[in-house]
């Protein structure tokens, strides 16, 4: 495994390695002192063309909990807007010592070209990547569903799931943009290969061109379609305002009436379906406060784990090993 540019690419095999991986990095964040000095002398650059909070503090995080050196990037205030080109800059940042690129880029597969045009020699991941894929994020979420698939606990807590397994046979919808969402995206071809029955939800102008070749079943209405699975999960997308140009919907209100988890849809869900939202989320519009708040929500869990994930991806890539022995 030389780089993580997407989950289609990704085997089962190595996506439970670092799923196995996070597992054991969990561990390390919960330590008084946390850090491992696995990655030491090493010299991670976060290269960001697009704005970001959680998924570059999260990786900054992952960097210098493993003793790596951290040279953060962002291309406002940079050579970049003075017109320097993506091959300089990257050029510029190998001449500098790095030794693995951290990548989100408006440009869908902007990483795979970085990977493969020779320009540097090092590991490349990628952060998100127009609306293309952002594979992390697809990790985190299934490591978050492995371990909450355990159960919960009598103080509320979810239990850890089972470690070396996949997800197989969890029902899992996806609602709301997946034209827009790299997310989405990531998360169906990553769900499906661990086992995971993929539902996705959406009107059809929030669809994109092909996805009936997609390994899902499709949905046209929210509520037809919480009431015909029992879900293991529902997660839901945020509207994408930004890379529309164009009406995909008559307005936010009519969109929230009929896409939206509102209090009345979350209470009509069993029980035991867990809730989650990549972030940042719009509450009132795709999700309620009374979703997003619920005991059952596990959105706050997605953030916290994407640390031990980040971890674990940088691990194995620039280790090359399946686990720490630590």
């Amino acid at each position: 495994m030389k780089h993580l540019l997407d989950t289609i690419s990704l085997t089962r095999d190595d996506a439970i390695s670092i799923l196995d991986i996070a597992e054991e990095m969990t561990q390390v964040s919960e330590r008084e002192v946390k850090k491992l000095p696995v990655l030491r002398g090493r010299t991670v650059v976060n290269l960001f063309f697009e704005d970001s909070t959680r998924t570059r503090l999260s990786f900054e995080a992952a960097a210098k909990r493993l003793s790596a050196d951290v040279l953060n990037f962002s291309a406002k205030g940079s050579s970049v807007s003075k017109g320097e080109s993506l091959q300089d800059t990257i050029q510029t940042i190998s001449a500098m010592g790095a030794d693995a690129l951290v990548v989100r880029h408006a440009g869908s597969g902007t990483p795979h070209r970085l990977a493969h045009t020779g320009w540097i020699d090092v590991p490349v991941v990628n952060a998100g990547d127009g609306t293309h894929e952002h594979p992390t994020q697809a990790l985190l979420d299934a490591f978050t569903l492995r371990r909450a698939l355990g159960g919960f606990a009598a103080s509320g807590a979810v239990k850890d799931g089972p470690r070396g397994r996949g997800l197989d046979g969890a029902k899992i919808a996806i609602v709301g943009d997946v034209l827009h969402s790299r997310v989405a995206r990531s998360n169906v071809h990553l769900l499906a290969n661990l086992g995971a029955e993929v539902h996705l939800v959406a009107p059809p102008t929030l669809l994109p061109w092909g996805v009936e070749t997609w390994p899902v079943t499709l949905h046209y209405d929210l509520d037809e379609a919480l009431h015909s699975e029992d879900y293991a999960a529902v997660m839901m997308l945020r509207v994408q305002h930004e890379r529309m140009h164009e009406s995909f919907f008559p307005n936010e209100r009519e969109y929230a009436r009929l896409w939206g988890l509102s209090a009345a849809r979350l209470a009509g869900l069993p029980k035991e379906t867990f809730i989650m939202h990549p972030g940042p989320m719009n509450r009132g519009f795709e999700i309620s406060a009374a979703a997003a708040d619920s005991p059952r929500a596990l959105i706050l869990d997605q953030v916290e784990n994407g640390v031990s994930v980040r971890m674990a991806v940088l691990y194995r890539l620039l280790t090359g090993q399946e686990e720490t022995n630590d």
